[in-house]
C-alpha cells in the first residue's frame, strides 16, 4: 500500500521528466509516452552521459483501418476497369483519306506516334518520381526528411501541415510552405540555432504531395486526374489524358490557373526543337485545355519525315518542308507539287518552283509532294555513261564516258584494238534491250503454251497407234516448253557489219552497255542432227555444205529444209529465207552459202509435219532474233 500511495504521489507530482524517469527506474515500468509539446525535455535527453541529444520522430498519422484499405482497393479496381474501356487514338478523316490515296497505313499526323496504343497510366501516384529541382516550392502535404548530426542526433520525416508548417521536437514550428526547397534548410537552421549548437543539418524532399488537375477540350480522355506535384503539362496530357484526340490540336494547348492562362504550349516546339519553356509544372485545380485542330496539310515524297502537319496562321510551304526535316538526299529541290482539295473540280494539282514559291501559304487539306531526282530517267544526251569494254583491247575494264560517247570512243578509251581483234564478231549487250526482249519472249512463250494446250485438248485419237503418237507428241511438247522456259534473252544487239570490217559503227552508248570484242575465230561449228557434231578448222572459200560433209552430213531424221547458220555477229541465215537475197550472196540453197569464221551450223530434227512440233522447230530462229544467244540454241536444239 505504501508503494502504491507513493506512485500516486509521483503521478500527481509529475511536473518534470526526471521524476517520471526516476519512477520508471525504481519500479521497472515502461517510460511513459508524453505529448510532443510536453515531453521535449524527456525525449531529448542523451542516451549516455555526454552523448548527443536524440530527437524522437513525432507521432505519425494513424494507419488506415482494414475496411478503409478494402474500400480504396475496390475504388482502384473500379477505376482500372473503367480505364480499360477508355477509347484509344482513332485517325481523323484526313488521315484516312491520305492512307487510301497513298496505300500507306503508316501515314499519320505528326505526333501521333506518341498517342497510339498508349494506355492511361494508372500507377502515376506510385511511379518513380523525377529528381526534384532546387526551385521546387514546398506546399501542404509534402514530406520533408530532416537529419541532424553532431551535438544533436535525429532522422525525422515531417509532413507539411495545412498551415504550411512542420513541427520539430524541441525546436518548434517552422513555416516552410511557399519556400523553394533550397531555402528550407536555412529556415530550419535559423530556428534550431536558438536551441542547439555544434550540429550539422540536411534537408531533402521525401514523399511528394498529389494534386488534382482537370483536362478539358479536345483531349482523347478528358477528365479530372490526381497527379504528382512534379507533373508537368505535357506529362499529364500524354500519360493520363491520352493526348489530343483526332480533332484536337497539338499546337493550341493552354494551362489555366485561377481563371487566367499562365502557359501556352505548342507541342511542335517540343517535338521538333526540344524546347520545353512552356511545359510548366501543374498545381492544384489547374485546367489543361486542348483546343480544336487547326489547318492540316500533308507532306509526302522525298522528305525525311512524311506526315500530316498542323499549321498556324501564315505558315508556308517552306515551313512545312522544315517541319518534315527538309528534303532527303535524293530529292529534287527545285520544285514540289501541290494538290489542293479546294480545286478538286478544276486543275487540282499544280507545280511550285523553289525557292520562288516557297512562301506560298497553304490551305487546309493541301498535299505537298516532293519529287525524287532519281526516279525520272534523264535524257541520254545529258547522262555520263558507265560502259564495260572486254576482250581484244589494250586496257579492258569499266569506264565512265561523256554523254555523247559512241562505240568507237569506248574502244579508244580502252586503249584501242589488239592485232587479234575480230570486229565482225563483236558482242554488244544493252540492258534496256534485254528487258524488252524478256517481255516479248515471255509473251511469245505464253502463246506457244496456249497453242500446245489447245492441240492437246482438241485432238482425238481413234486408234491405239494414234493415242501412242499423241502421247509421244505431248511429251515432246512438254520437253520443248521446259527448255524454252530455261532460256533467257541476253540483250545482244546485232551489229550489221561486213565480215572484213575494221571498225565499229558510230552508235551512241547507254548506261550499263557492255562491249565484248573476241579474237579472230579459227573454227566453224556443226551441231544438231548430224553424225559427228563438233567444231572444224575454218578455211577460206568453204561453204556450209563443206562443213556438213566434215560432220558426216545430216542423219536420216534431219530436216534439211530447216538448216540455219548463226553468224559470229549474231545474225541468222536459214533455209527459210529468200535464197540468200538478204545477204545478197546469190546462193540458191543454204548449203551453198559461204561459211565465215565463227559460224555455227544447226541441223534440226525432222518432226511430224501434221503436228505443232513442225512449226516449233522454227523457234530456234525466233530465239536468236530475240537475242538469247548461242548457248540457248544449244540448250533447245538436240
Amino acid at each position: 500500500m505504501r508503494i502504491f500511495s507513493l506512485q500516486g504521489v509521483f503521478r500527481r507530482m509529475a511536473v518534470g521528466g526526471a521524476v517520471v524517469a526516476l519512477v520508471a527506474a525504481v519500479f521497472g515500468g515502461p517510460r511513459p509516452a508524453l505529448a510532443q509539446t510536453a515531453a521535449s525535455s524527456v525525449n531529448d535527453v542523451p542516451a549516455t552521459a555526454g552523448g548527443p541529444i536524440r530527437l524522437r520522430q513525432p507521432q505519425q498519422p494513424v494507419a488506415p483501418s482494414a475496411a478503409a484499405v478494402d474500400r480504396a482497393a475496390a475504388a482502384a479496381a473500379a477505376t482500372a476497369t473503367a480505364e480499360d474501356t477508355l477509347p484509344r487514338y482513332v485517325p481523323g478523316e484526313f488521315e484516312v483519306y491520305l492512307q487510301r490515296l497513298l496505300g500507306d497505313k503508316n501515314m499519320r499526323r505528326f505526333g501521333a506516334d506518341l498517342l497510339i496504343d498508349s494506355p492511361p497510366d494508372r500507377q502515376a501516384p506510385q511511379e518513380a518520381e523525377p529528381p526534384v529541382p532546387p526551385d521546387y516550392k514546398v506546399s501542404s502535404g509534402d514530406e520533408l526528411t530532416v537529419a541532424f548530426w553532431g551535438a544533436v542526433d535525429a532522422d525525422l520525416r515531417l509532413t507539411v501541415d495545412r498551415a504550411g508548417r512542420i513541427n520539430i521536437p524541441r525546436v518548434g514550428s517552422v513555416q516552410v510552405a511557399g519556400l523553394p526547397l533550397a531555402e528550407i534548410g536555412p529556415a530550419i537552421d535559423k530556428q534550431a540555432r536558438k536551441v542547439f549548437k555544434n550540429y550539422e543539418l540536411s534537408v531533402s524532399l521525401g514523399q511528394l504531395r498529389h494534386v488534382r488537375v482537370f483536362v478539358t477540350g479536345f483531349a482523347l480522355r478528358p477528365g479530372a486526374y490526381t497527379v504528382s506535384s512534379l507533373a508537368t503539362l505535357s506529362s499529364v496530357l500524354f500519360t493520363r489524358a491520352g493526348g489530343p484526340s483526332a480533332s484536337g490540336s497539338f499546337r493550341d494547348i493552354e494551362l489555366r490557373r485561377g481563371g487566367r492562362t499562365v502557359a501556352h504550349l505548342d507541342l511542335y516546339d517540343l517535338m521538333l526543337f526540344g524546347r520545353r519553356d512552356a511545359d510548366q509544372s501543374v498545381q492544384a485545380d489547374d485546367v489543361i485545355h486542348v483546343g480544336p485542330v487547326g489547318r492540316q496539310v500533308a507532306l509526302i515524297g522525298s522528305v525525311n519525315k512524311a506526315a500530316i502537319f498542323e499549321l498556324r496562321q501564315a505558315e508556308t510551304v517552306a515551313d512545312v518542308v522544315r517541319m518534315g526535316g527538309g528534303f532527303n538526299a535524293v530529292a529534287d529541290r527545285s520544285r514540289v507539287a501541290l494538290e489542293r482539295l479546294s480545286e478538286r473540280n478544276d486543275r487540282r494539282v499544280r507545280q511550285l518552283a523553289l525557292p520562288e514559291d516557297a512562301g506560298a501559304v497553304l490551305d487546309a487539306g493541301d498535299v505537298v509532294r516532293a519529287f525524287s531526282a532519281i526516279d525520272a530517267v534523264l535524257p541520254q544526251e545529258r547522262n555520263y555513261k558507265r560502259v564495260r569494254v572486254e576482250g581484244e583491247v589494250l586496257h579492258p575494264g569499266t569506264f565512265i564516258l561523256p554523254p555523247d560517247t559512241t562505240l568507237t570512243d569506248a574502244v579508244k578509251a580502252a586503249g584501242g584494238l589488239t592485232k587479234s581483234a575480230y570486229i565482225f564478231g563483236t558482242e554488244f549487250i544493252r540492258e534496256s534491250v534485254r528487258q524488252t526482249q524478256q517481255v516479248n519472249y515471255e509473251r511469245a512463250l505464253r502463246d506457244v503454251e496456249l497453242e500446245i494446250s489447245k492441240r492437246a485438248t482438241t485432238t482425238t485419237a481413234r486408234t491405239a497407234e494414234e493415242a501412242t503418237a499423241q502421247t509421244a507428241q505431248q511429251i515432246a511438247s512438254e520437253r520443248l516448253l521446259s527448255r524454252l522456259r530455261e532460256a533467257r534473252p541476253t540483250g545482244r544487239i546485232v551489229l550489221q557489219l561486213a565480215p572484213d570490217a575494221k571498225e565499229l559503227p558510230s552508235l551512241a552508248l547507254e548506261e550499263g552497255d557492255r562491249l565484248v570484242i573476241p579474237a579472230a575465230p579459227t573454227a566453224v561449228g556443226v551441231f544438231g542432227s548430224v553424225f559427228n557434231a563438233g567444231s572444224y578448222i575454218y578455211s577460206r572459200q568453204s561453204k556450209v555444205e563443206d562443213y556438213l560433209r566434215l560432220a558426216g552430213n545430216s542423219t536420216r531424221s534431219a530436216d534439211r529444209e530447216s538448216i540455219f547458220v548463226v553468224r559470229a555477229n549474231g545474225s541468222v541465215v536459214s533455209a527459210q529465207q529468200d535464197k540468200g537475197s538478204w545477204f545478197g550472196i546469190g546462193a540458191s540453197r543454204i548449203e551453198d552459202v559461204p561459211a565465215l569464221a565463227g559460224d555455227t551450223v544447226f541441223v534440226p530434227e525432222e518432226a511430224n509435219k501434221t503436228t505443232f512440233l513442225q512449226a516449233a522447230k522454227d523457234w530456234t530462229q525466233v530465239l536468236y532474233q530475240l537475242g538469247l544467244g548461242l548457248a540457248s540454241i544449244k540448250l533447245i536444239v538436240p
